[in-house]
């Protein structure tokens, strides 16, 4: 057995040892009840000695017998928002970097929806210039004509069609989209919204990029397309189910978005009942399309569980939740208002997540028990988030440790909102540079399988301060590693480790993990701007693309068996604990 790397407590290795297997056996010895097979806990204090109470050691094992959850394969899945229509985006999807990085995070699958989804209007016509928007006034004819020329030339293309984009064509689409969110966020703040067209050639750049990027597209229909009578109106959704037939377009389908606010946004109620009609009357739909008959349907993507949606929730799942194939609904941290970094900091906020999946997984098994349930349409931060705060690497903490509680919950697939372009919670910028998440959700896609295990850890900590709460500020959660990543072999297990605390924190492998070798890919800000970081490096060197179709090597850093982990203050790391031949990874 390799030998141990020197401790620095005044203690000797057999002394540390005897004291660590005691703790363990404490903790780790109880039953796997469901309560207590959590992969996020606090450590337990304890530990009255002098030599003790001034430093920190947890003691980490993972239960490698059997999963508590298994997950989609699709787990960590993409947005995008209606608005790439509106503001031009759309036309650049065909960009090979932009689809070489949604490929990176495939297999997923990718949601075409969001708020203006209810605004959305199918038109079976290839090119119709007077809805593209216009351009910028001054470039107006030579941009126009630039976008032409770049169908033309995709349309010669067989299979992926992709393209490079000059620079000065990107500045002038930036330049665009500029001034179009301004009119975007007018609408969203005065909650007045404008509709939107979708033509045939819209969807086809939308499939092309899905399917090249190989994710699976789920587009959301128009719910507030309505009868007089209020029943929904599906001439529209019927053109584009045949036309999406026609072309062979595998899609999956979902009706409206947070339907539980349709009367604040267009004075015009939608409740459970007519809204489960609504989406009988889908499914059948479907059903006549023969290409289509056995699509999956999802939703009803119920906004965040407070009174009226927990209403409207309940009232869909009593009368049609057989219809959906998995159950959606959509989680907001805070509002676009916050400023600082502390917020994406607290224990408190972080913890909100849980009782919300809680309020909705209740609905959903009284009514249809074992029905998948998805967090459709996950956004850090109300109305786009802020600038230099959004889009940081301070922002990826509440995204891991949202993956973190939503797969130990049971959480199927949950969406990000968005991949690329709207507000500032993207993954992608406008320049198609990958921002801070984009590299963790790049990491996590490379390292972390569907299959999630149970955490033990115990600890030896300082005694806490009289009448002082301590939250948990040290969140550890492991998982089967990717049976998509051939660098290990079935039977590795991924922990992945968030330090929310401002001191370091070190972490010993007990039971079944100790004496294996750990590779480590630690992920820290780049830079002097600290947590407000754009850049992220990677066990110490900058992440960056080495060009429009390549990715930077993720290396390791290989920790030798039975080495401490130390965790620096405020960061994020993965861990793949090699050869460990995990009876629950095996299969």
């Amino acid at each position: 057995m390799p030998k141990s790397s020197p401790c620095v407590y005044p203690w000797s290795f057999l002394q540390l040892t005897s004291l660590a297997t005691l703790v363990v056996q404490s903790v780790l010895s109880t039953s796997f009840s469901p309560s207590s097979s959590s992969t996020h806990q606090r450590s337990a204090t304890g530990g009255k000695r002098p030599g003790f109470m001034e430093r920190t050691l947890i003691l980490l094992d993972v239960n490698t017998r059997s999963p508590t959850r298994v997950l989609n394969d699709n787990f960590l899945s993409l947005q995008l928002d209606p608005s790439i229509i509106k503001d031009g985006w759309l036309d650049f999807l065909s960009s090979r970097r932009l689809v070489t990085l949604a490929r990176g995070l495939s297999p997923a699958f990718l949601r075409f929806g969001g708020k203006r989804t209810d605004f959305l209007q199918f038109n079976n016509q290839k090119n119709l210039a007077k809805f593209r928007g216009p351009g910028p006034d001054y470039y107006l004819k030579n941009y126009e004509d630039d976008i032409v020329r770049s169908d033309i030339a995709l349309d010669k293309q067989k299979g992926c069609k992709l393209a490079n984009h000059p620079d000065i064509m990107l500045e002038l689409q930036r330049e665009k989209a500029a001034a179009t969110q301004l009119v975007l966020l007018k609408e969203q703040l005065s909650n007045i919204y404008s509709n939107i067209t979708i033509t045939a050639r819209s969807l086809d750049k939308l499939y092309n990029f899905a399917d090249c990027a190989g994710l699976h597209l789920i587009l959301g229909l128009n719910a507030l397309h309505r009868n007089p009578d209020n029943s929904w109106n599906t001439s529209s959704t019927l053109s584009l189910l045949k036309y999406g037939a026609g072309k062979k377009y595998n899609i999956s389908w979902e009706l409206g978005n947070e339907p539980n606010a349709y009367r604040s946004m267009v004075g015009r109620a939608v409740n459970s009942t007519q809204l489960a009609q609504d989406y009988t009357k889908l499914r059948t739909l479907l059903q006549s399309v023969r290409f289509y008959h056995r699509a999956h349907l999802y939703g009803p993507n119920a906004g965040r569980p407070r009174k009226n949606a927990i209403l409207l929730l309940d009232g869909f799942m009593k009368n049609s939740g057989s219809v959906v194939d998995a159950v959606t609904w959509q989680h907001y941290y805070m509002d676009g208002r916050v400023k600082k970094v502390e917020d994406y900091l607290k224990s408190r906020l972080l913890d909100t997540l849980t009782e919300q999946i809680t309020k909705v997984t209740k609905i959903v098994d009284t009514h249809t028990p074992g029905k998948r349930v998805w967090l459709s349409g996950l956004v850090p931060a109300w109305a786009g988030g802020i600038s230099n705060l959004s889009d940081t690497y301070a922002a990826g903490f509440l995204w891991m440790n949202t993956l973190g509680m939503a797969a130990m919950q049971g959480i199927d697939v949950v969406l990000r909102h968005s991949f690329f372009d709207y507000g500032y919670s993207r993954l992608v910028d406008q320049h198609f540079n990958p921002l801070p998440e984009y590299w963790f959700s790049l990491v996590f896609k490379r390292l972390v399988g569907p299959r999630v295990l149970a955490v033990r850890v115990a600890g030896l900590q300082r005694k806490p301060q009289p009448g002082r709460v301590i939250r948990d500020k040290l969140r550890i959660y492991a998982h089967c590693t990717s049976n998509y990543n051939h660098n290990y072999v079935r039977g590795s297990i991924t922990i992945y480790i968030i330090n929310l605390h401002r001191s370091r924190k070190k972490i010993k492998l007990a039971g079944t993990l100790r004496n294996n070798t750990v590779h480590q890919y630690l992920l820290q800000p780049y830079g002097t701007d600290g947590l407000r970081a754009k850049h992220v490096q990677l066990n110490g060197e900058k992440l960056l693309m080495l060009d429009n179709e390549t990715f930077p090597e993720l290396k390791p850093k290989t920790l030798r068996a039975g080495r401490t982990i130390a965790m620096p203050p405020m960061t994020i790391g993965f861990y793949v604990i090699k050869n460990i031949n995990a009876y629950a990874c095996r299969r």
